[in-house]
């Protein structure tokens, strides 16, 4: 599991836009662990293919 900042940075974008993805729910799925987001790098990926197709 990747925290938000490995996210951002495999992404190649700030920080600060994963969270407002989140809020907005057009980002890519995460997962609450305790108070930290966590994000699978499988279903980064394949957020990824979607967005290649949209």
């Amino acid at each position: 599991m990747w925290s938000t900042e490995e996210t951002a940075e495999y992404l190649g974008i700030p920080v600060a836009t994963l969270y407002q993805w989140r809020h907005r729910h057009i980002g890519p799925p995460c997962y609450r662990i305790g108070r930290w987001l966590r994000y699978d790098p499988a279903d980064i990926r394949q957020w990824l293919d979607t967005q290649k197709a949209a």
